[in-house]
């Protein structure tokens, strides 16, 4: 229905955006991938995934086309849901995930809250052939940059929306933060969904 949203970003959070359209704010769910890509501007263009359950009206978006078509292609595995598939998203980035799937590395997909064997032995089978053709950066996508207490609020605010329980969250980014204090929020985000 909504093929992307271009205008304002009037928030940008680890877990959603806010896009001002003509006056019109559209809260938008994101993955830290699109997050990294999106945190530094002040508008441009979202590409969007309109998901419509009984209880609710969801919109999605990526900073990519290509992150968007990797979330079409994973909600399509039985067992995968919008969430679950932004949270893959988010704790892997593109290029890792799929070159996970084309590697048949099911233990990288493992590492991923809510995924079990199974599960990512089902997306290999499922998505290994339609994602095989696809290019991928053989280099690991990270970004780094200086920490400080806004990384961890911001880390802390993105897990909570996923579900986690504040107290383990908060004990777990303390101790990513004592090993390496220069952790960006993606990069806090990612070791704390593999964490915990």
């Amino acid at each position: 229905m909504y093929e992307f949203l271009e205008g304002k970003f009037e928030e940008v959070t680890p877990s959603f955006v806010v896009v001002n359209c003509n006056g019109v704010g559209y809260m938008v769910e994101i993955s830290l991938t699109s997050y990294s890509e999106l945190k530094e501007k002040k508008e441009g263009k979202i590409y969007t995934h309109f998901s419509v359950r009984e209880d609710a009206q969801t919109l999605y978006g990526f900073a990519t086309s290509r992150e968007r078509e990797l979330f079409r292609h994973l909600i399509t595995v039985s067992g995968i849901g919008a969430n679950t598939a932004r949270m893959m998203l988010s704790s892997l980035g593109v290029d890792e995930l799929v070159r996970a799937i084309v590697n048949e590395d099911s233990s990288s997909i493992n590492k991923v809250k809510g995924i079990g064997t199974k599960t990512s032995q089902r997306v290999i089978v499922d998505l290994h052939d339609k994602l095989k053709k696809w290019e991928f950066d053989e280099k690991d996508s990270s970004i780094a940059s200086v920490s400080d207490n806004k990384n961890r609020t911001e880390a802390l605010l993105a897990l909570q929306t996923l579900g986690f329980n504040k107290v383990i969250i908060e004990k777990t980014l303390d101790k990513l933060l004592k090993d390496n204090n220069t952790m960006s929020v993606e990069n806090l985000v990612r070791e704390a969904l593999r964490r915990m």
